[in-house]
């Protein structure tokens, strides 16, 4: 993600560039690849706009995600996270850590022909695997054939 194609959509929806709006712009081009939560920009963009607050972040990115700058990955038992990947792609989100890697996918579903054939208006997508990254197996013994059960606690 780009900082000048996000500032360019912003103007083209008629949306005023602010300093709040740039600090969190900032974040989400500098660490958008760690799936920031609002707490984690609020606190990264306040050290480049002082005048920022929670209330503000929390705005920013809901209008950013109604927009399609980006999207808000929505979690029951975690915070919320911010996508800026908009590319299709898995996330492999880790049980342990909370890490969330994107991966590429080798194959593309076929948006256009499950909705020609069921009929179904398809406005979005999110594929997710969910394990244990490789930092957090480090020197447990796991492989890919061999893992350990669900249930079992790290």
């Amino acid at each position: 993600m780009m900082k000048d194609s996000i500032i360019q959509k912003l103007k083209e929806r008629g949306l005023r560039i602010t300093p709040q709006r740039l600090a969190v712009i900032d974040v989400l081009v500098e660490k958008g690849h760690l799936h920031p939560g609002a707490g984690f920009i609020y606190k990264e963009a306040k050290k480049k706009s002082r005048s920022l607050s929670l209330s503000t972040t929390y705005a920013t990115i809901n209008e950013f995600s109604r927009y399609g700058i980006i999207k808000t990955l929505q979690f029951d038992r975690v915070e919320n996270r911010c996508e800026s990947n908009l590319d299709e792609h898995i996330n492999l989100i880790c049980e342990r850590c909370g890490k969330i890697i994107d991966y590429k996918a080798p194959i593309s579903l076929d948006q256009r022909g499950v909705a020609k054939k069921t009929g179904f208006i398809i406005t979005n997508s999110r594929l997710e695997y969910y394990g244990y990254c490789g930092e957090c197996t480090k020197g447990k013994g796991w492989s890919i054939s061999g893992r350990k059960p669900l249930s079992t606690p790290l």
